[in-house]
């Protein structure tokens, strides 16, 4: 099967120095803070957003108001996971030994379960469900006292039977190689499994066998360098396709190179547009595809980066007054960016002038967050 790349822009890459944009406006004062206004509106969406509380608190968007609690029987809630339906949330405890599941809009408990047993604990580390909630494909570790010591076990993927509750099967690694995590996507019918390695391996879902690999990890042309993902996110394009910001090495200059990517699944195929020298930016798509926003977070500055998705280009850099450990979400009509993540605030800038308008406040830190599109 053939596999298409596609580098898009000048073939130059060495010619890539700098991102030059022109500078936005300074970081907001606190008279400016204290003086935010309430426009522009967010959306008609919904927040999910786990708390310290043991509750995850469910916040209208438009109104900003917390419309209601879901109690979380397994403890404090550590991480939340949207299925692909976007009918279930799956939570992981704070131990990571447990999992519980919830119908989305009626906030009910649909069960939980863990593996630990006895003296072993399993901590279950990576979690990712399939399109038809019928399974969960995990990544797992088993931590057994002894009387004398911790032994602890290799990293396994499993995938989890969820009617059954139990684990169907072991995923063996790819060429026998453990690691601690594992990115895994599905095919929006379920039928395949990417599993990100050093290549792009793709799995059929009756059998967890490869049946196909896409060796991203060759050059994109001659000269060139190979592509690298980071977290793609479902929300950033229509089904079966991704849009976000990928790296790529130089191999002349010995440097990456950052670039907006879109992926095609179906059809394996990648656009990669360079922007310019990578650097470590968060990154998030407006559900208008029109615009996409980076986050940049360092001891001595924080940035907003806005990207233009149409000329696939820099178009403003704007230093801000940030704090540490952020996330970024762009709201559901695309006119509000979201800071959140460390803390009990969700921080509300206005995509257009990125300057702050408001603030969100909860009654429990955070420790997850999940904003869901109207319909």
């Amino acid at each position: 099967m053939r596999w298409s790349v596609r580098l898009v822009g000048s073939g130059a890459l060495a010619a890539i120095a700098a991102v030059v944009v022109t500078a936005g406006p300074t970081a907001p004062s606190d008279q400016a803070r204290r003086g935010a206004v309430r426009s522009p509106i967010a959306g008609n969406g919904t927040m999910y957003v786990s708390t310290y509380k043991g509750v995850i608190a469910v916040v209208d968007e438009a109104t900003e108001k917390v419309t209601s609690e879901i109690p979380v029987g397994i403890g404090i809630p550590i991480s939340l996971t949207l299925s692909h339906d976007r009918t279930r949330l799956y939570v992981r405890d704070a131990t990571y030994e447990k999992v519980e599941s919830f119908d989305r809009k009626t906030g009910q408990s649909l069960g939980s379960f863990t593996l630990s047993e006895g003296s072993t604990k399993t901590r279950i580390w990576s979690l990712q469900p399939d399109p038809h909630n019928k399974y969960l494909i995990l990544v797992i570790k088993k931590y057994t006292l002894h009387t004398d010591r911790w032994e602890i076990g290799p990293p396994t993927m499993v995938q989890y039977d969820l009617e059954a509750k139990k684990i169907a099967r072991t995923i063996p690694w790819p060429k026998g190689e453990e690691r601690e995590g594992a990115g895994v996507i599905f095919s929006p019918d379920g039928t395949l499994m990417y599993l990100f390695a050093q290549d792009l391996l793709i799995y059929d879902t009756s059998t967890f066998t490869e049946v196909d690999r896409w060796e991203v990890s060759r050059p994109l042309e001659p000269g060139a360098g190979s592509v690298g993902f980071g977290g793609l996110d479902p929300f950033s394009d229509e089904p079966g396709f991704y849009t976000g910001l990928l790296s790529m090495q130089d191999p002349v200059q010995n440097r990456r190179i950052m670039g907006i990517g879109r992926i095609d699944l179906l059809n394996k195929k990648i656009q990669f547009h360079p922007v310019g020298p990578a650097r470590g930016l968060g990154f998030a798509v407006a559900p208008d595809r029109k615009r996409g926003y980076g986050l940049l977070q360092t001891i001595e500055e924080y940035e907003f980066w806005t990207f233009d998705l149409e000329t696939y280009r820099v178009i403003a850099r704007t230093p801000f007054r940030g704090r540490p450990r952020m996330s970024l979400r762009v709201s559901s009509n695309s006119n509000v960016i979201y800071i959140q993540r460390a803390g009990n605030t969700i921080d509300l800038y206005d995509a257009a002038s990125l300057k702050l308008l408001r603030t969100i406040t909860l009654d429990g830190d955070m420790t997850g967050f999940i904003l869901v599109p109207p319909g």
